[in-house]
């Protein structure tokens, strides 16, 4: 059964598409669609997790439409600075 939603997805160009969404109620991966192997290095700590796909999920998505680019003026600046700090950010306390 399909459970479709849509999503925005950002690879190589902004679009609309069709996903499916897992089953909420699967006892194996409780609705989050995967199953989650943590793992540790040789002294024991936490080093990642790998993830595992539920079978009642597909990743799987259809591209509706591709999304329109924002016009140049309204893009964001990476040249921006703060004009209260001196470098960029403030460091004065927020009262």
């Amino acid at each position: 059964m399909i459970r479709p939603r849509l999503g925005v997805v950002g690879c190589p160009r902004r679009a609309l598409a069709l996903t499916d969404t897992p089953r909420p109620d699967c006892p194996d991966c409780d609705g989050t669609g995967g199953i989650e192997h943590p793992y540790g290095d040789e002294t024991g700590e936490y080093a990642g997790s790998n993830w595992e796909l539920c079978p009642c999920w597909t990743g799987r998505r259809v591209v509706l439409l591709p999304l329109p680019r924002r016009p140049r003026w309204l893009r964001r600046r990476t040249d921006y600075r703060d004009p209260w700090g001196p470098t960029g950010y403030s460091d004065e306390p927020p009262f």
